[in-house]
């Protein structure tokens, strides 16, 4: 049964004036083994915002929001071997997911030159 869907647009130009920029923003939002994928590519900011709006449509597909929402370095997107996106929970992420007895967690992320999406299904 599902649980909740979340989705999320946004734009790539956003998230690299913000994340790409050295005023720590990056290390606040994306976890260290993020931050090394994002940076091995040659688009790092398209990477970056995918992972944003993943992180953003769990919140949605969660209900989450305000002081009830984790942090978003609690919510790890990381690749399979065949570059399959998943979820990694930690902390209070972690304790939603748990407390709401989700089963499973779909993701799926795209982007382009100027946009990046994530979708999100989370599964009971």
């Amino acid at each position: 049964m599902i649980f909740g869907i979340g989705i999320d647009v946004i734009e790539v130009a956003r998230v690299e004036k913000q994340v790409c920029s050295e005023n720590g923003l990056r290390e606040k939002l994306f976890t260290t083994g993020e931050i090394e994928y994002c940076e091995s590519k040659r688009y790092s900011a398209q990477n970056y915002a995918a992972r944003f709006a993943a992180k953003e449509a769990f919140m949605k597909a969660m209900g989450t929001c305000g002081q009830d929402a984790p942090a978003f370095r609690e919510i790890e997107i990381v690749n399979d071997k065949r570059g399959r996106p998943a979820l990694v929970l930690h902390g209070r992420a972690e304790e939603l997911v748990k407390l709401n007895k989700i089963t499973n967690i779909q993701v799926s992320l795209s982007h382009i030159k100027d946009f990046a999406g994530a979708i999100v299904v989370l599964e009971k």
